[in-house]
Order: C-alpha cells, then sequence, then structure tokens
C-alpha cells in the first residue's frame, strides 16, 4: 500500500507544491459554531485544553469543514507554566493570568512531575493521529521560552512585554535560567509529541517583535537553537517550524542561527523579503488575519500577491497570526478554496 502523501511535510522537505498546501494559525477557534458548542460543554479553557475527547473534537472541526492540509494540536502555550504550578488560569473575557514569578522564584522552579501533568496532551496527539485522514499532516506545538517567560514574570499579557523586559536587564542570570529551564522544557514536549504521532512541530514566538537586536539574539534565537539541537539528538529527521512574529529583518538571522526548516512570516513581512527568505528554505504565511474579516475582495487581492511572488518556491500558505473570532467560516472557506484554485 502507497503511504499517503503529506503535502505540508513535503513542503517542509524543500518541495515546491502548486497549489501550495494550506493551514490556518488558530483554525480550531471562536470563530467556527461548533467549537463554540464544543467550548460551552467544558469546565474551562484548561479543561478543554486537558480533557482529549473535547481537544480531539475541536481539533478535527475545521478538518472536516474545510479539508486543510495540516491539523494543528488543540492546546496552549501555557502548559508548560501549568506543569510547574505557576497558578495558570483563564479570566473570561481577560486571558491569561499567573502567579508572577521573580529570581527566587526561578531557582525553585521543579519540572520534575511535566510528562505527567501533560499525559492528557500526549493522548491527544495519538488519537489525533489515528483519526486524521492519513494526507492530513499533524502538527505539534508549544510556546517559544521568550514568550511563555514574558507572561511567567508579567503574570499576564501586557502590550509590549515591559515586565519580562526589564526583569532581563536587571536580573540577566536569573532570566537565561528561566529560559534555558523552558527551552529544555520544551524540547522534552516536542519529543514526547513527536513520539505520540505528530509529522512536524511549530514554536511561537508571538513576543519577538518587541525585542532590539542583542535581546532577540539572546532571548529569541540561543533559546530556539537549544530547542532544535535538543529534539534532534533525539529525532534526527524532525521537522521545525519556527515563527519568531514581528522578527523584521532579523528573520533572517533567525533562520541561519536556529537551524529551522521552516520560517512562519508575519503579515508585515514584505513579499520581496519573504522570497528572499525563501530562497534559504520553507517559508509559511503570511495573510493579514484582517482580510478575512473584511470579505472576499480583500481576500482574494491579499491571495493573489502572495501566490504572484511566492508560489514558486517551497511555501505553506496560512496567516500571518492567528484567525480572529471575528472570521466569518463562509469566507475561511472560500480563503482555501482560492488559494487551491477552485474559487
Amino acid at each position: 500500500m502507497t503511504a499517503p502523501e503529506r503535502k505540508v511535510m513535503k513542503v517542509l522537505n524543500g518541495e515546491t507544491i502548486a497549489p501550495p498546501p494550506i493551514w490556518i494559525m488558530r483554525q480550531a477557534g471562536r470563530y467556527l459554531p461548533e467549537y463554540r458548542e464544543t467550548r460551552a460543554t467544558a469546565k474551562g479553557f484548561l479543561d478543554l485544553c486537558y480533557t482529549p475527547d473535547l481537544a480531539v473534537e475541536v481539533t478535527l472541526q475545521p478538518i472536516r469543514r474545510y479539508g486543510l492540509d495540516a491539523s494543528i494540536l488543540f492546546s496552549d502555550i501555557l502548559v508548560l507554566p501549568d506543569a510547574l504550578k505557576c497558578g495558570v488560569r483563564f479570566v473570561e473575557g481577560e486571558g491569561p493570568r499567573l502567579d508572577p514569578i521573580d529570581a527566587d522564584g526561578i531557582g525553585k522552579l521543579d519540572p520534575s512531575g511535566m510528562h505527567e501533568h501533560l499525559a492528557p496532551v500526549y493522548e491527544t496527539v495519538a488519537r489525533l493521529r489515528a483519526e486524521l485522514p492519513p494526507e492530513t499532516t499533524l502538527l505539534g506545538f508549544c510556546g517559544a521560552p521568550w514568550t511563555v517567560a514574558t507572561y511567567m514574570i508579567a503574570g499576564r499579557g501586557t502590550p509590549d512585554q515591559a515586565p519580562a523586559r526589564l526583569f532581563g536587564y536587571r536580573e540577566p542570570d536569573a532570566f537565561l535560567k528561566l529560559l534555558d529551564l523552558l527551552a529544555d522544557m520544551s524540547a522534552d514536549y516536542l519529543i514526547r509529541q513527536i513520539e505520540a504521532g505528530a509529522d512536524a512541530v511549530q514554536v511561537f514566538d508571538s513576543w519577538s517583535g518587541v525585542l532590539d537586536e542583542a535581546c532577540f539574539q539572546a532571548y529569541c534565537i540561543r533559546p530556539m537553537r537549544r530547542i532544535v539541537d535538543k529534539v534532534r539528538m533525539t529525532k534526527p529527521g524532525a521537522k521545525i517550524i519556527g515563527f519568531p512574529k514581528g522578527a523584521g529583518m532579523l528573520y533572517r538571522s533567525y533562520r541561519e542561527n536556529t537551524g529551522v526548516d521552516a520560517l512562519g512570516l508575519d503579515w508585515t513581512v514584505p513579499l520581496s523579503f519573504a522570497a528572499e527568505l525563501q530562497k534559504d528554505g520553507p517559508i509559511q504565511g503570511n495573510l493579514d488575519p484582517l482580510r478575512v474579516v473584511a470579505g472576499r475582495r480583500s481576500i482574494k487581492d491579499g491571495v493573489d500577491r502572495i501566490l504572484e511572488v511566492l508560489a514558486n518556491g517551497p511555501l505553506i500558505f496560512n496567516l500571518g497570526h492567528g484567525i480572529t473570532p471575528q472570521a466569518d467560516p463562509e469566507d475561511v472557506g472560500y480563503l482555501v478554496d482560492h488559494v487551491r484554485g477552485t474559487a
């Protein structure tokens, strides 16, 4: 029996496919009525993440609806600080809250029970691989150490992550210790996801764009290199997508110095620069999520521009960040069809 062709994996191996494969960041989310129905049955957001029956269901929903080329595990980047007993909770309408950590607290963090705590996530991955269509790539993921650390220091998201930046300047040794701990935990977490059935993994560095060049090197590139090296020591063929949102001109340095297989590009990256980055390997992105909210003419214009410039190289089509709750599911279907040339 011939093995199924997983188009996303082919692109991650450097192939150019026309039309390019497509998936959507946050594709299992509040814009889908079926997601909202399932979410209403959970006791809370973390319960949704840690209950395999529910996490599998919401992960599969956009695959059933759109036949996307990849499915990404439904979870959250804050499950690692939750495993470290950092008091993670989600406040309706406000987002995540944690117990803020200081230098003394960093020294007391204990990751020893991590895999037991995250066992439901690994079960979800295994069940997804068994239930997904054989041609659909299954992506695991985690948050990058810098982005996760920003929430741990501030206890919440902040507009420019000033608390974490200040902490890094004032307590550099403690902060680098935290980043190294998170990098090692992240690598172990990704390895377990791959062992459970993930075909490839993505690391989300959602807050890399607030850093100066020196801090980007220390807080984003250095820990990501540590993750990539550790994962590949155990899984030499592992495919890893790095998404340092807002990295700007530093995207090139990120690729050269982390060893990732593919770059996820945010929507602010000029297509001319994206084409330069594509010469060195696969890229993913980078439609502005608000084009989906704006409607079909805006979607068509954005998609056409991206395909005109980037379709002749290794490209995974995606948004430049997560889809928003305001997106119309019918317009998302149009997006998928237009990328595939069927709309």
